[in-house]
């Protein structure tokens, strides 16, 4: 894995401050593994091979082809993110070193180190805010493909941010044609509870991506081997001349450089990305905001091309636009961000407002509360909706003027400085319906009605 850094530029125009902020990748200066650590994991991947095939629970047929990979980093349906990754390192094809790199696309997003080695994998970064996803088990590591649990390691540092500990947290997933996975850096005692000698599926949960081991910070170390034992690039291209790898290993090959919106939040103030080694990063995440506050609106992307258009939007709660910018980025850096502050003069509505930012033909939308310290009557002027305020006994009565029994509705709850304390999907039947939900005696709360082609805010009381 490489170091991080971030480059800021200022900047202002007569309605808002803006700030851009970009990250790139400088090498480490030593390998993810020793080479007498990776002997002694092969060695152990051997003894477990030879125990399985003596219980009968295990076979391979070297004759099959090998399997084709679904991409290992998915983020937790849970979160609120776009996308939760990017790749900072390819296999390194060059075997010379120092500073002598090439990778599958005949390009330098590799690295090798001053000892002798190579990169030997892909390294899945986190982005943004990889100490408080971990922390959250927000991206997770899932099996590439069918296979058997061969090996896994826990129970150790999940927090490194430098090297010399070669004892990290990983699963080890062998597949029908004896080719095997490795995939490294796994969060302490987030690892599947299967153990070895069981079946998992492509898709399937194996852990939440950390930092253990030789790492600088949380990322997937994916790396593979064929069924001879030899190091496989599973990406093709004109620089792969490998024979261990002649042909892709994905179902869908990504591209190399491969635009993303990673996601778009609202903020009370600016994030901090570096609070020192293993220390959660300061998000300042925030969804419902009081009449005279600031908004502060950041994007984050990953793999955008130099000059590559992006526009944002603020819409008001009446679907017009506030705030329409359309700008590009001058640089091409594997992560970066965009934040544009919001004076609390711009909000002339009060109610569900929404920040979508847009990117080639994908946009992506983040909902925001404004002015959560009106009354119900200033916030929502409810169409669809009427709310029996106060609730009692932690039971919301929702009186529906239409029947949406077929549609799923999402049902969240802030508290006022912002924060959500209950989102869950229902069913809203015309008439009364009666919702449990778990809220703090007598205080206020914000309460937003959605499904996609409506948006309806209410004050609410305990």
């Amino acid at each position: 894995m490489k170091k991080q850094y971030l480059l800021v530029f200022l900047f202002g125009t007569l309605f808002f401050n803006a700030q851009e902020g970009q990250g790139f990748y400088q090498p480490s200066n030593s390998s993810c593994l020793s080479p007498e650590k990776r002997q002694q994991i092969q060695q152990e991947l051997d003894a477990n091979r030879q125990l399985l095939k003596s219980q009968g629970k295990f076979s391979e047929n070297k004759t099959l082809s090998h399997p084709l990979f679904i991409w290992p980093v998915t983020k937790n349906p849970d979160t609120t993110y776009n996308k939760v990754w990017s790749i900072s390192n390819h296999v390194d094809h060059n075997l010379a070193y120092p500073n002598k790199v090439q990778d599958w696309n005949c390009g330098a997003r590799t690295y090798d180190t001053t000892d002798g080695y190579n990169h030997q994998g892909i390294d899945i970064f986190t982005w943004p805010f990889g100490w408080y996803m971990m922390d959250n088990n927000q991206a997770h590591a899932v099996a590439a493909a069918d296979g058997i649990i061969i090996g896994k390691d826990n129970g150790n540092f999940d927090r490194n941010c430098s090297f010399g500990n070669d004892d990290w947290n990983a699963v080890y997933i062998q597949h029908a044609d004896g080719s095997v996975a490795w995939y490294g850096h796994l969060k302490n005692n987030s690892l599947t509870s299967k153990a070895i000698g069981s079946f998992v599926s492509a898709g399937e949960y194996l852990g939440v991506v950390g930092s253990s081991g030789n790492s600088t910070g949380p990322h997937l170390h994916f790396e593979v081997y064929n069924s001879n034992n030899q190091l496989v690039d599973t990406y093709a291209g004109s620089c792969n001349t490998w024979t261990s790898s002649t042909d892709s290993w994905w179902v869908s090959q990504k591209p190399y450089i491969d635009p993303k919106i990673n996601g778009i939040f609202t903020h009370s103030d600016t994030a901090v990305f570096d609070n020192g080694c293993g220390v959660q990063e300061t998000t300042n995440f925030k969804d419902s905001f009081n009449t005279g506050e600031k908004v502060m609106v950041y994007m984050y992307f990953a793999d955008l091309p130099v000059g590559k258009s992006i526009n944002l939007k603020l819409i008001r709660p009446d679907n017009t636009i506030a705030y329409n910018n359309t700008f590009s980025n001058s640089a091409f850096y594997y992560a970066s961000y965009w934040y544009f502050t919001f004076q609390s003069s711009q909000f002339n509505q009060y109610g569900n407002w929404k920040a979508s930012v847009t990117v080639d033909s994908e946009t992506v939308t983040h909902d925001f509360i404004y002015g959560a310290n009106m009354g119900m009557s200033d916030i929502n002027s409810s169409k669809l909706f009427s709310v029996a305020n106060p609730v009692k006994n932690n039971q919301l009565q929702i009186i529906s003027k239409n029947n949406l029994a077929s549609d799923k509705t999402t049902l969240e709850i802030y508290s006022l400085d912002g924060k959500r304390v209950e989102s869950k999907r229902v069913e809203l039947k015309s008439g009364v319906n009666l919702i449990q939900v778990n809220l703090q005696k007598y205080q206020n709360y914000i309460l937003k009605i959605s499904n996609g082609t409506f948006n309806e805010v209410f004050k609410i009381r305990n």
